[in-house]
């Protein structure tokens, strides 16, 4: 079971050390988790999982007060079918677990650690669980329709102040752009986010 899984942090390489502590359930350690905002979960293809069967992904914080149980939380899942997922954990560092520690008590060695968990479960399982909203990597599609939102409710904000030439009462210390000025950068600065959403990283 140990090397069906990979887990990546951002920043950093690879790791395959997870140690199986049930015959469904198995964990990895993060090291230096206070520095992870990101993790990849992956199937490494050595061993898929049994027909109907797939991963439910759980992230613990170790509790910083008097080393109690970690809190744990869902993450989502992964499967034959869906073998990779991406998770934002540093809004998941605080807090009291949402659900019941499926790991045996299992902590971490030490206070700046943090675990991840996964657990083999039927398929019908996984579809009628619900992952902490704050593990939800944003993913390009939101990022597209928040930029879209943007650009729409600038180039309206913009537009409900357009007069006609015969009504511009000019003052000296302002200055004034033509709605097709406007209009333009809108259209251009849209067709390019369509074409390539990270564009404005160049």
């Amino acid at each position: 079971m140990i090397d069906m899984f990979g887990l990546i942090a951002s920043g950093r390489l690879v790791s395959t050390n997870w140690e199986q502590i049930s015959p469904t359930n198995c964990v990895a350690e993060l090291t230096d988790a206070d520095s992870v905002n990101h993790i990849v979960i992956f199937l490494t293809g050595q061993t898929p999982f049994p027909e109907e069967m797939g991963g439910a992904v759980y992230f613990a914080w170790p509790d910083l007060t008097g080393g109690g149980a970690p809190a744990w939380h869902l993450l989502g899942h992964i499967s034959n079918s869906k073998p990779s997922a991406i998770f934002r954990i540093n809004k998941l560092k605080s807090g009291q677990a949402v659900i019941p520690n499926t790991f045996l008590g299992h902590k971490p060695v030490n206070h700046i650690n943090a675990l991840v968990g996964i657990s083999v479960e039927p398929l019908t399982v996984l579809a009628g669980q619900t992952p902490a909203p704050e593990a939800e990597a944003i993913n390009q599609s939101t990022f597209m329709q928040f930029s879209e939102k943007m650009l729409e409710n600038m180039f309206n904000f913009a537009g409900s102040f357009a007069m006609q030439p015969g009504d511009m009462r000019m003052k000296q210390d302002e200055m004034y752009i033509p709605m097709s000025s406007l209009q333009q950068w809108y259209t251009n600065y849209q067709r390019r986010l369509q074409q390539n959403p990270n564009f404005w990283k160049s």
